[in-house]
């Protein structure tokens, strides 16, 4: 399983699934190394597959660094915190989650869209 890192140490997303709040954007930045990008995409795509039938999910878009960066990064949007955190929280997620090699690190931070 890939080890899960917080962006913010005073406010781990799993603490944030404490707030109910939504819409919400979920950014998750991965590190992977490059010899395991291709069957990182393999994996991350049967997450997203599972992920868009969730009730609560509204979009998902993945992204690469640029320049040979070994970052990916998804950002998903999600009607409620409560959605979000119900589709972590199965089952079949948990499985999934567990098929990522350990030397995988994962950044996922939520967020509120503000308007500037």
């Amino acid at each position: 399983m890939a080890k899960l890192e917080s962006l913010d140490p005073h406010t781990p997303m799993f603490a944030q699934f404490k707030e109910k709040t939504g819409p919400i954007v979920l950014a998750n930045t991965f590190f992977v190394p490059k010899e395991r990008t291709e069957a990182f995409l393999v994996l991350f795509q049967r997450q997203a597959e599972f992920m868009r039938a969730q009730p609560g999910f509204v979009s998902l878009q993945l992204h690469k660094g640029t320049a040979g960066s070994q970052l990916l990064m998804n950002v998903a949007v999600w009607e409620s915190t409560e959605a979000l955190a119900a589709a972590f929280g199965s089952p079949q997620f948990q499985r999934m989650a567990a098929d990522f090699p350990d030397d995988l690190v994962s950044y996922p931070h939520i967020f509120e869209q503000i308007d500037v």
